[in-house]
């Protein structure tokens, strides 16, 4: 593996999480799963509103084939091996009084990172995806209004890069980051 380094101290756990592709045909079991929805359930949220909603499919079912169906080919390239492919949607507006919630997209995201990081601990493979059709997501998975489809993760047990389409083989190394001093101001935005 590829070492990282970072520039500030943090802790290794989440200096050495990274989005695998290469999954194995091992199918994960629904418990193993649900630890990982368990610890979306402790993000932080506005309120503590908890506007996340996971929709799930596992392999080998017609939920599985739903989800698999809408996702752009190159993601369907690796994809097929998961054990559960998810889709992410959050609620617009606060479940206590219908007002329009800012940070749903936000704190459905600190839901999702804790997701990532419980499968990274149990030593699962957890890939996030943008690239799959939206509108048909939420046709498909019948996602009524006052709802947006945020993103899907392909969750499974690890496995070889061998496995992986050839032009992804290559790409089966953690990244790194850009600089701190990048993505960071003091006072007033800089471009």
């Amino acid at each position: 593996m590829k070492a990282r380094k970072s520039d500030f101290p943090i802790d290794e756990f989440i200096l050495n999480r990274w989005s695998r592709r290469a999954m194995s045909q091992e199918l994960m079991t629904d418990d193993e799963l649900m630890s990982l929805f368990e610890a979306a359930r402790w993000a932080p949220s506005s309120y503590n509103a908890q506007l996340w909603r996971f929709i799930y499919g596992k392999r080998g079912t017609p939920a599985f084939e739903k989800l698999f169906n809408i996702l752009v080919p190159a993601n369907q390239s690796w994809a097929k091996n998961a054990s559960f492919l998810i889709l992410v949607i959050s609620r617009n507006n606060f479940t206590y009084n219908d007002n329009p919630s800012r940070t749903h997209s936000f704190d459905t995201g600190a839901s999702c990172e804790n997701l990532a990081l419980q499968g990274f601990i149990n030593g699962f493979v957890v890939h996030g995806m943008e690239g799959f059709d939206y509108d048909k997501a939420k046709v498909e998975t019948q996602v009524p209004d006052g709802y947006t489809v945020e993103a899907m993760f392909a969750i499974g047990k690890p496995g070889s890069p061998a496995d992986l389409p050839e032009e992804l083989r290559k790409r089966e190394v953690p990244s790194d980051r850009i600089p701190v001093d990048t993505f960071i101001f003091e006072g007033t935005f800089k471009k």
